[in-house]
């Protein structure tokens, strides 16, 4: 199906946004009215410009408060009306998008609706322009979908017809069923957002947060299967208000809504992307640093050997257990994109760069990827070295699929290592799990990436107290919970100081692993006892496994699946890492304990 994304839903200026939508891969816009009238461009300017950059212009919105008022208002409004069927013919526009009255002179009157609007579309048909009706959900008198088509069906004209919006359908709770009953030559239009689901006033919730398909709460593939099966055949349209969308650069923004249909139309069993090749487990994790010496001894004393050196690149690989890092010094990836700020301000330090995710098929996963407009990334490589495909998450961590397993007659990224002289280690550690936050603005958009490009499963979005905001946290993992990536963002987009990653180590003993820790000189961040003292009141711990906790900062968490005990290490650059004792029911992070942690962080920087 044709995809097409109203102007409103991406910053900067028209032409900016007409630009970003046609790189992003869109066929059509939706010119709202003030983006029209804040340009320097006439309507003319703006259908050529539309027309060089591919694009058409599938609907002028919105015309406001037309139907259901008096004789005198109604006069006014077909002069009105008039005046914007005018610039709609020079625009090049076919279809005018008339909302449902929010207006105090509004009379609640289904006839006298039918019989005005009926009288709009004459005027519309004069033009060869289109009506489409559409119920706002906080409409004065008309508030849903069903409420809309009979107004219309009343009507009789063929000019007329309704505009189907997912937000506004969805958010009052509508049973979608019913569009079945609409022929589908009478749906117009149709606009699809999505949205968290949250507890307040329907305008706020529109203005302020609808996202993407499938960044939210709601049904969207399900609503759309309906309108499908009433016959509609026009454009899939996004029409999304949000705040961070308003402040983010139009050209990302284009790009992740335009990934949200190519999702929303594989739900539907309608696109051609390359099947999900869904991680199944970590194979490295990658540290920048301008410094070895603080991360090899905090590795150290985590009970990491450095076993093995890149054959050609600054890169060394440490191993304990199944965990395997990647600490890289070399000067090109220091100013790694993931390395910067919320605003792009270059963030001096370590920093967790890349991740490397074992795949059944790895060039599969790449092709999803690019087919779903991942950017992949151009690599440095020796000859010799294993062809990898790479990339990049919309915060820019590189993304590596390696090969599950080891074919010998393939290459592996192992075999780019040269071993080197090292201690035996630590036994029995594994990645639990990653934490990367995101930069304020890319937050929706990221769990949209792990969901659509890599095939994880998002978990609920979780708010966390800081002592400076709040924080979001969502967790994206695989069936088997081998592949767990926590996906957070913090509410002050200004504060530096919520950006950081961490790495959480799982080891079959969190007292032990911390006790040799801090025996080897690592340092643990002090938990403040009032936790371990509310921790007593909470649980029926022993005082002995109390005053353990209390010594080595471990913290504890208990569902219904089990228990989680963990503790985490002082930050080094913009990492730390955690150790997790976790029983094989519990399926959370701890969140419970992280106001806490961020707490005990701020009081030790």
């Amino acid at each position: 199906m044709r995809t097409s994304i109203a102007t409103v839903s991406l910053s900067g200026s028209l032409t900016e946004k007409l630009t970003a939508a046609s790189r992003a891969g869109f066929d059509g816009v939706e010119i709202f009215e003030n983006d029209l009238l804040a340009s320097p461009l006439s309507p003319r300017e703006i259908r050529a410009r539309c027309a060089d950059l591919g694009l058409t212009v599938d609907l002028y919105q919105p015309v406001r408060d037309i139907e259901a008022v008096p004789d005198g208002e109604f006069a006014r409004n077909l002069r009105r009306a008039r005046h914007k069927f005018e610039l709609m013919r020079e625009l090049g526009a076919d279809t005018v998008l008339v909302c449902s009255s929010v207006s105090p002179l509004t009379i609640d009157d289904d006839d006298l609706a039918a019989s005005q609007l009926a009288r709009l579309a004459d005027l519309a048909q004069d033009f060869g322009i289109r009506v489409a009706y559409e119920a706002l959900a906080w409409g004065r008198h008309v508030s849903t979908y069903d409420h809309a088509w009979r107004i219309v069906e009343a009507a009789g004209h063929p000019a007329l017809g309704t505009c189907l919006d997912s937000f506004h359908i969805l958010s009052r709770g509508s049973d979608p069923q019913g569009i079945e009953d609409i022929p589908g030559a009478k749906i117009f239009f149709l606009q699809l957002a999505d949205a968290p689901m949250l507890a307040m006033d329907v305008l706020q919730w529109s203005r302020h947060f609808r996202c993407f398909p499938g960044q939210g709460g709601f049904d969207v593939a399900g609503l759309v299967r309906h309108v499908l099966r009433a016959g509609y055949d026009g454009p899939l349209s996004l029409e999304v208000f949000n705040d961070v969308f308003r402040q983010a650069k139009a050209g990302p923004a284009a790009v992740d809504a335009h990934r949200s249909l190519l999702v929303l139309h594989e739900a539907l069993g309608a696109g051609e992307l390359p099947a999900p090749v869904v991680p199944t487990g970590v194979a490295f994790a990658e540290l920048v640093t301008p410094d070895a010496e603080p991360v090899s001894a905090l590795l150290g004393a985590l009970g990491f050997a450095r076993t093995a050196r890149h054959r050609s690149k600054p890169v060394d690989l440490w191993e304990q257990g199944e965990a395997r890092i990647l600490v890289n010094t070399g000067p090109a990836a220091l100013p790694h994109s993931r390395l910067r700020s919320s605003g792009g301000t270059p963030i001096d330090g370590t920093g967790l760069a890349a991740i490397g995710l074992e795949s059944p098929d790895p060039r599969a996963a790449a092709r999803r990827a690019e087919a779903l407009l991942a950017p992949v990334l151009p690599r440095r490589r020796a000859p010799e070295d294993a062809p990898l495909d790479a990339v990049a998450a919309p915060d820019g961590t590189e993304l590596f699929f390696c090969a599950t397993g080891h074919d010998p007659e393939l290459p592996h990224w192992r075999d780019d290592f040269a071993a080197v002289p090292h201690g035996p280690g630590s036994a029995g550690a594994r990645i639990d799990h990653l934490a990367l936050t995101q930069p304020w603005h890319q937050y929706d958009e990221a769990v949209l990436f792990h969901r659509g490009v890599l095939g994880l499963h998002p978990q609920e979005s979780v708010d966390v107290a800081d002592p400076y905001g709040l924080l979001r946290s969502r967790a994206v993992s695989n069936a088997d919970g081998s592949v767990r990536i926590v996906l957070g963002v913090g509410a002050a987009p200004a504060d530096d100081t919520l950006h950081a990653q961490h790495i959480a180590l799982a080891v079959p003993d969190v007292v032990a692993a911390a006790r040799a820790f801090r025996a080897a000189g690592g340092g643990l961040l002090p938990i403040p006892a009032n936790y371990h003292d509310d921790l007593a009141a909470r649980y029926d711990l022993s005082d002995a496994e109390l005053d353990t906790y209390r010594d080595l900062g471990i913290l504890y968490d208990r569902d219904a699946g089990g228990v989680f005990r963990h503790c985490y290490t002082r930050t080094v650059g913009r990492v730390f890492f955690e150790l997790v004792e976790r029983d094989p029911g519990y399926r959370g992070y701890g969140a419970r304990n992280a106001p806490v942690r961020l707490a005990a962080q701020h009081a030790d920087r």
